[in-house]
């Protein structure tokens, strides 16, 4: 994987960010760090301050694996064009409704991972998350989670940061939610930034020219073509995408603006405007310049006296 920050890929980066661009981002691990209890993933003041400042230039979009209730909440005050739950399959048209088949999953998953110490389930309505980030024997906990997961039959199973997601096998995902609010909002491209598995949807999307896919840590099994180094790397990303459009909406404006009128250049254009007016005679019997009239008065300032008588 290249950097997206280092080199030539910098201008990669700002080529995109100067074109008519959506920004798309991921949540947990993206925006805000990973955190022992996930209730508590709060984004950094600089990321939330360079995030606000972001809408103010650029349309922008969430796409979390959470409920959207949830991100909504972590997202208050940040003025966002769209913010997606569950993965992509959650919208502001469909919040809470939840879906049949994944409130059946929930049981099951129960009865085969109550022994396992540490093991969480979290029910999110579209999708169901098994955290074991609190489990002391994470192995262990990994492989029982992926057998119970296999027994409910046709599903889509996704990696997290030790959480699996499971969600239905053909509901929508993040790179749906990307390719539809792109045509929404009437953007040729979109840079898309993402840390885990369900990300891979929006990385292998096939926009060649239209889609800058930038991963979260570097990993060998990805689509995504750029990264940054870890999370704490986005703010740098931010702070570029904040500067070169802020510089280049200050030079669109100074390019746009009228030249500012002075006494002295509105005297000299009335001057121009009184000269061109007058006939060819009359331009042909002024002094041509200054130095012409100073001639003419020292002739007159010479000039003999008459004798009195």
């Amino acid at each position: 994987m290249r950097g997206i920050l280092t080199g030539k890929n910098r201008g990669i980066l700002r080529r995109f960010a100067r074109s008519n661009v959506l920004l798309a981002f991921d949540y947990d691990g993206t925006l805000a760090p990973i955190v022992s209890d996930p209730g508590r993933a709060t984004m950094r003041a600089t990321t939330r301050r360079l995030l606000r400042q972001l809408t103010r230039l650029y349309p922008c979009i969430i796409i979390s694996g959470r409920a959207l209730a949830d991100a909504r909440r972590l997202l208050r005050g940040v003025d966002v064009l769209a913010i997606f739950g569950n993965h992509g399959a959650e919208t502001s048209e469909t919040q809470g409704r939840g879906v049949r088949e994944v409130q059946g999953w929930q049981l099951p998953l129960e009865n085969r991972l109550k022994a396992y110490r540490g093991v969480r389930i979290e029910n999110n309505g579209y999708s169901i998350v098994v955290h074991y980030r609190q489990s002391p024997e994470k192995k262990k906990a990994l492989a029982a989670i992926l057998e119970a997961v296999a027994g409910l039959g046709a599903v889509r199973v996704t990696g997290g940061k030790l959480a699996v997601n499971v969600l239905p096998r053909n509901g929508p995902n993040k790179g749906t939610a990307l390719k539809r609010e792109r045509a929404r909002l009437g953007c040729d491209t979109a840079i898309y930034v993402g840390d885990d598995d369900s990300d891979e949807d929006v990385f292998a999307l096939k926009l060649p020219g239209k889609l800058l896919a930038i991963r979260v840590g570097a990993k060998v099994d990805t689509r995504a073509p750029y990264c940054i180094r870890n999370q704490a790397e986005i703010d740098r990303l931010l702070a570029l995408l904040v500067g070169w459009r802020a510089s280049d909406s200050t030079a669109n404006e100074r390019a746009r603006a009228p030249r500012a009128v002075t006494r002295r250049s509105l005297g000299s254009r009335t001057t121009a405007a009184r000269r061109a007016s007058e006939p060819q005679s009359a331009r042909s019997m002024r002094p041509r310049d200054s130095a012409a009239r100073r001639r003419r008065g020292s002739r007159r300032r010479r000039a003999p006296a008459k004798a009195s008588i």
